[in-house]
């Protein structure tokens, strides 16, 4: 039976593969990271300037949406290659894991801004009619009623666009990203290992079962508060 695992992954070198891993995750977590940090702030504006809320602005709205939108309408695989000038200038490289969080980043938080807004369109309209009732402010509303009572919304949010980069990452392997992408397109794709496909395959599947599952547990831990 060893001789035979043995054989069938004979091409897998364990070593470049803990080192691809660990380069998946950086990726990913580096641009969720900023993707929450971005997109969250920006998911709040679009619903506070949206028809019937709080700050409506339908300028300042349709401009914001259609930046939005725009970034989330173009291909991820499109975006890697169009953002190269702008990633070199920004991080003096495009390869890398340095070179392929700015485009992931670019990808993930309007793609968040967009469940952040949804989370917050799902509260209850009393809650925010109660408090303006008893005098808060936009602040106060936003960091006392709607962020707290969007919370599970916008964790499920957290996980979903989690999943999505881990996606991402594995495409920008086409131009020299790392991680499991690039490896599987080099050694997999390109030398035709398919043992190393099935392999990177296989731990990306991995990954986004444990991010499936944190997120669920903690969807389910803030929706009994």
């Amino acid at each position: 039976m060893e001789a035979l695992m043995e054989n069938l992954l004979s091409n897998v070198d364990w070593t470049e593969i803990g080192w691809a891993s660990w380069d998946t995750l950086v990726m990913v977590g580096m641009s969720l990271l900023f993707s929450v940090l971005i997109g969250l702030p920006v998911g709040v504006l679009l619903f506070l300037f949206g028809k019937r809320q709080l700050l409506e602005q339908p300028v300042a709205y349709a401009v914001l949406s259609f930046v939005v939108n725009v970034l989330r309408s173009v291909p991820f695989i499109i975006l890697l290659i169009v953002m190269i000038p702008f990633t070199v200038m920004l991080i003096g490289t495009s390869l890398g894991v340095a070179g392929a969080i700015p485009p992931l980043v670019a990808g993930g938080a309007p793609f968040f801004a967009r469940l952040v807004e949804t989370s917050l369109r799902e509260v209850d309209r009393g809650i925010i009619e109660a408090t303006q009732a008893m005098g808060a402010t936009v602040k106060q509303i936003v960091f006392g009623a709607l962020l707290p009572e969007a919370l599970p919304g916008i964790i499920a949010g957290i996980t979903v666009t989690a999943i999505t980069l881990v996606s991402y990452a594995a495409m920008s392997g086409v131009v020299g990203g790392g991680g499991l992408g690039d490896l599987a397109i080099r050694f997999g794709y390109q030398r035709f290992q398919t043992d190393v496909m099935v392999i990177t395959v296989a731990l990306l599947v991995i990954f986004v079962q444990l991010l499936q599952m944190a997120g669920d547990r903690l969807v389910l831990y803030f929706s009994r508060k």
